[in-house]
């Protein structure tokens, strides 16, 4: 497999090479360690070991030095400016990971209901259920039953055909998940105790890995009066190798504060922040119900581009691209209307 991973930054349409972070490691795991030694597999991945990575990656104060605060934020590209605590504060690789930004001024939101919204700062694929040639991709990131739950026949069926997004956060990113519609929150419950990597590599070698790693499904119906009124939203956020926790934080106003708690009937607004993901690389899957929603055209084009070297594609054997959007950026619009 090659050692390259690209992708397309959205606003100049370039692509960028991805710095892949424990690559090796992740690369040795899903390889020869899955298939000559499946018992010390199965333990790395377990949530006993992903928290322990975690700690020693992120908390351990022997640590933190050795890793360059100033060199660590050049290397990742994090934007000071947008921070709402001080460099100063930022002196572990957590409060790094798990920074506040001022979203309400550097990650402006259409003021367009029809619209559909990125939940996060991540590198984004799409694609429907509906069509033949999806099936490789049913097969290998995710098994639809599995994902929502064996036990979920009803929320199985309202998607058997759904369009869905993949939206991969990086560890360098903005931890913090938003929501990508308004509507009624109708029913939320967790599934899995897996922690796979979502490195693009161990996303190939493994099968449905994101049917198996911990998850919350939330589902949101946006035909209510205020929702976005695209049917009903499935937001599946998916913790992975060395994330411990999904701290919900649901806000109603400007800024993180007050959370607000997340039960049925509760009314969740567009673009507000919906939870945290303790450090690593994670991944939010969304589902939509068939022809409800229209993607943005310059995402789709992207994604079949042949010019970029992406691990998907080599893996898929097809173009297979990931497009970084930001979080609240316009990724979709309701089914009828026009998105740029």
């Amino acid at each position: 497999m090659t050692a390259c991973h690209q992708y397309i930054e959205r606003a100049s349409g370039l692509p960028r090479t991805e710095q892949l972070f424990a690559d090796r490691l992740v690369r040795w795991m899903y390889q020869p360690l899955r298939e000559q030694a499946p018992p010390l597999f199965k333990a790395l991945t377990s949530a006993r070991m992903s928290h322990w990575l975690g700690t020693i990656n992120f908390d351990l104060d022997a640590v933190s030095p050795l890793l360059g605060q100033e060199r660590f934020l050049r290397r990742c590209g994090v934007d000071l400016s947008e921070c709402l605590d001080p460099l100063e504060r930022l002196n572990t690789p957590r409060r790094i990971f798990e920074r506040k930004i001022r979203y309400w001024q550097c990650r402006p939101m259409a003021n367009d209901q029809a619209t559909v919204v990125a939940p996060a700062d991540s590198r984004m694929l799409m694609g429907s259920l509906a069509e033949q040639d999806s099936l490789y991709l049913k097969e290998k990131f995710f098994s639809l039953r599995e994902l929502l739950g064996d036990d979920k026949p009803r929320w199985c069926e309202r998607f058997a055909a759904a369009d869905y997004a993949v939206f991969r956060l990086t560890p360098d990113k903005y931890h913090y998940n938003h929501l990508p519609v308004s509507g009624e929150l109708v029913d939320q419950y967790e599934l899995g105790d897996r922690y796979h990597a979502c490195n693009p590599g161990a996303v190939v070698a493994e099968v449905t890995p994101y049917s198996k790693n911990r998850r919350l499904v939330t589902l949101i119906d946006t035909d209510v009066e205020g929702g976005s009124g695209v049917g009903l939203v499935a937001m599946i956020e998916v913790v992975a190798l060395m994330i411990g926790d999904l701290e919900p934080c649901y806000c109603e106003g400007e800024g993180y504060t007050p959370v607000v708690a997340q039960r049925p009937g509760l009314q969740l607004r567009k673009g507000q922040p919906k939870s945290l993901f303790r450090p690593g690389s994670s991944t939010v899957v969304l589902l939509f119900e068939p022809r409800r929603i229209e993607f943005c055209a310059d995402l789709l084009r992207n994604q079949q581009r042949v010019d970029v070297s992406s691990r998907f594609t080599l893996g898929f054997q097809k173009p297979l691209v990931e497009t970084e959007v930001e979080v609240r950026s316009t990724i979709a619009r309701r089914r009828g209307g026009y998105c740029l």
